[in-house]
């Protein structure tokens, strides 16, 4: 497998790097200690196409592919995780199951304004008893007419609150269960603001704390039946397809973190001084900063074959897995081992490594915890 990166995929990356150091570095401290969301780097990312980065481009897309996506996540996550998320639940949970599975009437309504970045869309798919077990659906929506009652909560629901959060597409029981037990579980997308569908306050989190996290709720909310995204009745196995890709894109934003972790564990290695040397002299040091290292780049080959495989149409389940199990794994080893080469500095929010260790555990729960990784690659093994 050739590991270059083509012309095109280079320069986007190294765009993406530029942007990340010159404009999200010298602001998002303050942002994240604030809690706030970040419009105007979202704008910015607007503006650079990179929320239309693997859409065709009669729909506002840069037609790109979703590898693209990906490298252009991990060099965001090297500078900062709340402005990658952002990114990508915008893309591969909002825009891309409209992409995938939307009309193509529902395409032209709403993919223009999310691919150019203007709009944020969310996908409402874990309920508060749910959690892995997100096929336990509890939300209801029944027709009356020509319209869907949608009644119900959802959890830990990204980009749904914002100023321009446009739509939410929620799963919902639609229908009894068949004669096998199966139950009938659809998509519907809900505009913001409609009636009946609110919005919580921001959780207050150990980290993401400048991305937009929230629950939902919906009480009698009336949307057009048109609103249906996809076939009634495949709604949570779409969603499990969009999934699949969903790990790619965290897996490589867990490698840009686990990757900004030896960064700054390498500068500070050079310019922290103790006992009369740089502490990158001492072989303590350059041991962890080299498993630092070593760990980076394992869990980028493993995106990059999971991609790879995504690309070429070929089945890539237990590759995905592998990836984000790998990488998430390498990003919170790698967070705790750069905040103790910063020692009581890592501990300090003013140190980007302190923000990357309070943003390195829920990438090995968010879009499937490790448990569910393991289970789909044992899965995958027959067993």
């Amino acid at each position: 497998m050739d590991l270059t990166l083509s012309p095109e995929h280079e320069a986007l990356r190294a765009t993406v790097e530029d942007f990340a150091r010159k404009e999200v570095a010298p602001v998002i401290g303050e942002l994240y200690e604030r809690g706030e969301f970040p419009y105007e780097i979202v704008a910015k990312m607007g503006a650079m196409g990179l929320f239309g980065l693997p859409f065709d481009e009669s729909y506002g897309g840069m037609g790109g592919d979703y590898f693209a996506l990906c490298l252009a996540l991990e060099e965001l996550a090297r500078v900062d995780s709340s402005v990658a998320i952002t990114l990508e639940a915008g893309v591969s949970l909002g825009s891309m199951p409209i992409y995938r599975f939307g009309t193509d009437e529902q395409k032209r309504e709403w993919l223009p304004a999310l691919t150019a970045g203007e709009r944020l869309g969310a996908f409402g798919l874990t309920e508060p008893g749910g959690g892995s077990d997100a096929g336990a659906t509890r939300t209801t929506a029944r027709l009356d007419g020509d319209e869907w009652v949608i009644n119900g909560s959802k959890a830990f629901i990204t980009n749904s609150g914002t100023d321009i959060t446009s739509v939410v597409t929620v799963t919902a029981l639609t229908g009894d269960a068949d004669a096998t037990g199966r139950r009938e579980i659809s998509a519907i997308m809900v505009p913001a603001g409609t009636p009946g569908f609110r919005v919580s306050k921001k959780y207050s989190k150990v980290g993401w704390s400048a991305s937009d996290t929230r629950e939902l709720f919906f009480d009698d909310c009336r949307v057009p039946a048109a609103n249906l995204l996809g076939e009634r009745g495949r709604g949570y196995a779409q969603f499990l397809s969009i999934l699949d890709e969903g790990r790619v894109a965290i897996a490589a934003l867990s490698v840009g973190l686990a990757q900004g972790c030896v960064d700054e564990s390498v500068r500070y290695a050079h310019d922290r001084v103790a006992f009369g040397n740089p502490i990158g002299s001492y072989q303590s040091i350059q041991f962890k900063i080299a498993d630092m290292e070593a760990r980076a780049h394992t869990a980028r080959l493993a995106y990059y074959a999971a991609a790879a495989k995504m690309l070429a149409g070929e089945p890539f389940k237990k590759e995905a897995a592998i990836a984000k199990l790998v990488a998430s794994n390498a990003a919170m080893d790698n967070a705790r081992d750069a905040t103790q080469v910063f020692g009581g500095y890592g501990f300090m929010n003013e140190y980007p490594v302190g923000r990357f260790y309070r943003d390195a555990k829920i990438l090995e729960i968010g879009e499937g915890t490790s448990e569910v990784q393991r289970m789909l690659i044992a899965r995958q093994l027959g067993l």
